[in-house]
C-alpha cells in the first residue's frame, strides 16, 4: 500500500475549481470560479497560488468529457461497421421514456447516416471468419473520410469481441493515410456482447476523445513536467496519456471522486470498514447521489443524455439540482427550480456579475441562510449582495402573489423535492430503508439543506465532513490507482465449474492487459474479479465477485452470490434453473493510504450558545429566528450544542435547524443527529 506524501487534487465543477494540497505539514483548501471556456485556466491560475515542490504530482477530476457529451460539442466521428448495420445507433433497444406519450421526440444519434459506413466482412456468433474482409470497400471507405474531413473514427463490426482480425485490419489500413486521426475500436475498449451498447459505448468514446486529448495535453503542457493523473468514473485514478485514447470513462469523473471521499470519511469516523452511508453532492449546478450499503456501489449500465455507456462507474444518480439552479414561474404559473443553472458565469443574482433570474444559492441568503460578508473566507471580491438576491426574487415574488420569504422559502422546496426523489430513487425504490442510513452531504451547498432532506426521508443521522466543499477534490487525494478490462465468456457454469481451464485463460489475459497500463511495480497490485451472470434464457445479468484463483469451490460461491444478488434485486431468485456467465471483469488496483490529521484529542469542552453572536434565519416563512453564527475552525473536538445554529467556513456553510444537536469528533468531522422526542 503506498502512502501519501504529497500530492495536489484539482476538481472542476460547474461555477467553482476547488484545490485541495496535501503536505506533512497538513491540508490546505482554496477555490476559483471555473473558466467553462478553458477549465485549464483556473486550474494553473490555482496552482501559482501554491508554493509545492514542482515534481507534487496533480490528481484531477475533470468534466471535458461529460460537457462534451451532454452539449454535442464533441468531434466530428465516423462509424464504420458492418454491412448491414450501420442503423444500430438509429434503432437502440426500441426503448419508451415516457410510456403514455403519443408523440415522443428522440434525441438524433452521435454520428449522423452520412458518416456511417459499412464494409463488406462477417464473423459469426463463434468467432469464425464467414467472410473475408474486401479490400475493395476499404478504398472506397478511405475516400468518403477523407471527403468528409472526419475528426475521429470508431470502429464496430459484429461479433468482433469473439474474432478481432477484421477491426485491426481495418485500424492498419486507415493508419497508412490518415495517421493522425484518433481510432477507436469495440475490441480494445469494449470486448462484450450486445451490439447497441458496444456501438454505443465505442462512439461515445470516439465522440468525447479529441476534446479530452486537446485539453489534457494543454494542461500537461501548462504543468510543465508536474505528473497528471485523472479520476475515471469507476473511483479510480489512471494516467493523463490512457485517460486521453479511452475518453469515455471520465464521463462521471468528478462526482466519482466525492463518493471515494464520503466513504472514506465514514470508515474513519466510525471506525468500521463497511459504513451504510447515502452521498449527497450538491455544487453548483446540479446534485449527485450515491447509496454505499457498506461499499462503494459499481456498476456497468450507466445511461448519460439517453445514450448508454457499458463501462465500470460508481453508480451515482444525478439531477438538476444546484446551488445555481435557477428558480422561474412556468406558463401554468408554477414555480420551477432548474436543471437549468447560472453556472460561473454569470453565477447567482448575488455574485453581481449580471445575473438576473434568482437561484437557489439566492434564496438561502435571502432567507439568513449564508452569511454574504464571509463567503469563501469573507473575500472581499466574492462577498454576496442580499439586496440584488432580495430584488430578484421580489419579482418572482411578485409573479406569485407573495412575499418575498415565501417565494424563497418556495424556492428551496422545490429544490429539496427534487433531491429528495433522486435520493427516494437509489433507496427505497431499489430495496433499501434509508432510515437506516447515515447522510453525507457536501459540495458547497448540500450542508445547507442535509437536514430539512434527511427529516422527510426519516434519516436521523448526518456526518458533515471537515471539508464539504472541496470533499471531491480530496478524494481525488484517495483514489487508489485503477486499471481494469474485461471480456466476453459466454458459457454455463455448470461447465466452467467441472472445467475452469476457458475462464482461467481469459483471466490471464485480462491480466496482462490492466498491469500494462499500471506503474513498473504493477506485480504488487491487487487484483479483483467480478462475472456477470444471469439465469439462462435472462437477458440481462448481475455482476458478482470471484475469489482468485478461479477452481470449482470459487465459482460454486459466485452462483451462489449470484442467487443472493438476485433476491436481494427482484425480490425472487430460481435455485434451480441454470446459471450462465456472461463476461469476466479483472481490476487492477494500486491502494494508497489516507489519514486525515487529528486536531487534538477529544474533549469535554463547555459551550455557550449565548457567547456567539446572532443572526436571522428564516426555517420557514413566517418568522426569522435568532441564531448563534458560528465558525467551524474554532469549534473544538469533543464540544455538543443544539440548534438552531449556522456554521459557517471557508468552503460551505452548515445549517442546524432546531431539534438537531451536533457532535465533533477528533477529525473535526460534525456527527448531527435529531432530537427524538
Amino acid at each position: 500500500m503506498s502512502a501519501i506524501r504529497s500530492c495536489i487534487g484539482v476538481d472542476v465543477g460547474g461555477t467553482f475549481t476547488d484545490f485541495v494540497v496535501l503536505e506533512s505539514s497538513g491540508l490546505k483548501i482554496y477555490k476559483l470560479q471555473t473558466t467553462p471556456e478553458n477549465q485549464s485556466q483556473a486550474i494553473l491560475s490555482g496552482l501559482k497560488i501554491f508554493s509545492v515542490h514542482p515534481e507534487t504530482p496533480i490528481m484531477h477530476g475533470t468534466t471535458i468529457a461529460t460537457n462534451a457529451l451532454l452539449e454535442r460539442q464533441g468531434a466530428k466521428t465516423a462509424l464504420i461497421t458492418t454491412r448491414g448495420f450501420a442503423d444500430v445507433l438509429e434503432i437502440g433497444r426500441q426503448d419508451r421514456p415516457h410510456l403514455y406519450a403519443f408523440s415522443q421526440t428522440k434525441k438524433p444519434p452521435l454520428v449522423s447516416r452520412s458518416l456511417r459506413f459499412e464494409v463488406s466482412e462477417r464473423i459469426n456468433s463463434k468467432g469464425k471468419i464467414q467472410k473475408e474482409l474486401d479490400p475493395s470497400s476499404l478504398s472506397e471507405l478511405m475516400s468518403s473520410l477523407k471527403e468528409k474531413r472526419v475528426e475521429s473514427i470508431a470502429i464496430v463490426l459484429l461479433f468482433s469481441f469473439l474474432n478481432d482480425t477484421h477491426e485491426r485490419q481495418i485500424e492498419t489500413f486507415i493508419k497508412t493515410e490518415l495517421c493522425d486521426i484518433p481510432m477507436t475500436l469495440s475490441t480494445d475498449l469494449l470486448p462484450e456482447y450486445r451490439e447497441y451498447e458496444r456501438t454505443s459505448t465505442t462512439v461515445i468514446n470516439a465522440y468525447v476523445r479529441p476534446s479530452v486529448q486537446h485539453y489534457l495535453r494543454h494542461l500537461e503542457g501548462g504543468l510543465k513536467g508536474r505528473s497528471l493523473y485523472v479520476m475515471q468514473s469507476n473511483g479510480g485514478t489512471l494516467k493523463a496519456d490512457q485517460a486521453a485514447s479511452e475518453a469515455a470513462r471520465l464521463v462521471l469523473s468528478g462526482p466519482a471522486g466525492g463518493v471515494t471521499a464520503a466513504f472514506v470519511t465514514a470508515k474513519q469516523a466510525f471506525s468500521t470498514d463497511t459504513p451504510h452511508i447515502i452521498t449527497l453532492d450538491m455544487g453548483g449546478t446540479s446534485t449527485d447521489v450515491a447509496l454505499c450499503p457498506g461499499r462503494i456501489p459499481q456498476t456497468t449500465e450507466t445511461v448519460i443524455g439517453d445514450m448508454p455507456l457499458r463501462l465500470p462507474s460508481t453508480e451515482i444518480h444525478t439531477v438538476g439540482a444546484g446551488g445555481g439552479s435557477l428558480a422561474q414561474v412556468d406558463r401554468g404559473g408554477l414555480l420551477r427550480v432548474g436543471p437549468q443553472s447560472a453556472g460561473a458565469d454569470p453565477g447567482p443574482v448575488c455574485y453581481g456579475n449580471g445575473g438576473s433570474i434568482p437561484t437557489v444559492t439566492d434564496a438561502n441568503l435571502v432567507l439568513g441562510r449564508m452569511v454574504g460578508a464571509e463567503f469563501l473566507g469573507g473575500q472581499t471580491s466574492m462577498a454576496l449582495d442580499e439586496g440584488l438576491s432580495r430584488q430578484a426574487i421580489a419579482h418572482l415574488a411578485e409573479s406569485l402573489h407573495c412575499s418575498v420569504e415565501e417565494a424563497a422559502t418556495g424556492i428551496l422546496r422545490v429544490a429539496n423535492a427534487t433531491m429528495e426523489r433522486a435520493l427516494r430513487r437509489i433507496s427505497v425504490e431499489s430495496g433499501y430503508d434509508p432510515r437506516k442510513y447515515v447522510l453525507v452531504p457536501f459540495g458547497g451547498a448540500g450542508p445547507l439543506h442535509a437536514c430539512e432532506i434527511a427529516d422527510s426521508l426519516g434519516i436521523t443521522k448526518i456526518l458533515v465532513p471537515r471539508y464539504p466543499g472541496v470533499l471531491s477534490a480530496m478524494g481525488l487525494l484517495m483514489a487508489d490507482l485503477v486499471s481494469d478490462a474485461s471480456k466476453a465468456l459466454l458459457s454455463m457454469m455448470d461447465a466452467l465449474i467441472s472445467d475452469p481451464s476457458p475462464l482461467g485463460a481469459i483471466i490471464e489475459q485480462l491480466k496482462a492487459i490492466v498491469q500494462s497500463q499500471l506503474p513498473s511495480d504493477s506485480d504488487k497490485a491487487e487484483l479483483e474479479c467480478h462475472l456477470d451472470l444471469r439465469y439462462q434464457g435472462q437477458s440481462y445479468e448481475l455482476t458478482v465477485p470471484l475469489d482468485l484463483p478461479a477452481h470449482p469451490t470459487s465459482l460454486k460461491s459466485a452462483c451462489e452470490a449470484f442467487h443472493r444478488a438476485h433476491h436481494q434485486r427482484y425480490g425472487h431468485s430460481e435455485r434451480e434453473l441454470p446459471v450462465e456467465s456472461v463476461a469476466v471483469r479483472l481490476l487492477a488496483r494500486i491502494p494508497k493510504s489516507f489519514t486525515s490529521p487529528k486536531t487534538e484529542e477529544l474533549g469535554n469542552p463547555s459551550m455557550k450558545m449565548s457567547d456567539y453572536p446572532r443572526v436571522n434565519v428564516y426555517f420557514s416563512a413566517d418568522q426569522p429566528h435568532s441564531t448563534p453564527l458560528m465558525y467551524r475552525d474554532h469549534l473544538i473536538p469533543g464540544c455538543r450544542f443544539e440548534g438552531p445554529a449556522l456554521v459557517i467556513q471557508y468552503d460551505s456553510t452548515v445549517l442546524i435547524p432546531p431539534h438537531w444537536e451536533v457532535s465533533i469528533d477528533q477529525w473535526m468531522n460534525l456527527h448531527v443527529a435529531l432530537l427524538l422526542s
